[in-house]
């Protein structure tokens, strides 16, 4: 409905796109990072409108208001409740099974604040529902989204996320705690599921 507008702002604002976009896939779970300012939401509808890809996105209630609730569920929006004890991983992962055709983007990091570990949620719904991730980029110093290799897991956690952390790397902006440090070490934490 919108998309024709969120797609020519997001070229007024100068903003464009760098590597293959995999339009071909019918179901992938979307990763997007850095996120750490609320621009990048914008960014992220844009460059959706921008590529042609249907795709629903999963952010905190904390945004789903009374009065917001309408706005974020129009644009795909699916609310994150935190506080409840609910496996998200499952709910998720069932939502895959039941779509012939799905993309849902996430931010692993969670957060706008500065994180030394990455959330590993969105390995584990995309390794039970048997999707495949789509790395993100938000390069702001370049202002392009980078569309980085598609990723089919196996279940091994640290060879699986090697090209994702080396893929982050080469995006052009501040690098949050999680990224710096395999930066320096090469070392890859196990998520608290698999130690």
């Amino acid at each position: 409905m919108m998309n024709w507008l969120f797609a020519f702002l997001y070229r007024f604002f100068g903003w464009g796109t760098l590597g293959h976009v995999p339009k071909e896939l019918k179901k992938a779970i979307w990763v997007v990072a850095p996120h750490w300012n609320n621009t990048d939401f914008f960014i992220g509808i844009g460059v959706r409108a921008y590529i042609g890809v249907k795709m629903g996105f999963l952010a905190k209630s904390a945004l789903f208001k009374w009065y917001s609730a309408w706005f974020f569920r129009a644009l795909g929006g699916f609310p994150v409740y935190r506080e409840k004890s609910n496996n998200l991983v499952e709910a998720v992962a069932e939502t895959f099974k039941q779509n012939e055709i799905i993309h849902i983007a996430i931010a692993p990091e969670g957060t706008r604040s500065n994180i030394s570990k990455l959330k590993s949620g969105f390995y584990y719904m995309a390794l039970k529902a048997n999707v495949p991730i789509v790395l993100v980029g938000f390069d702001y110093t370049r202002k392009v989204v980078v569309f980085g290799d598609v990723l089919h897991l196996t279940g091994d956690y640290v060879k699986d996320m090697k090209p994702f952390y080396d893929f982050y790397l080469t995006i052009q902006s501040p690098k949050k705690e999680w990224l710096q440090h395999y930066e320096q070490t090469g070392v890859i934490p196990l998520p608290k599921e698999q130690k």
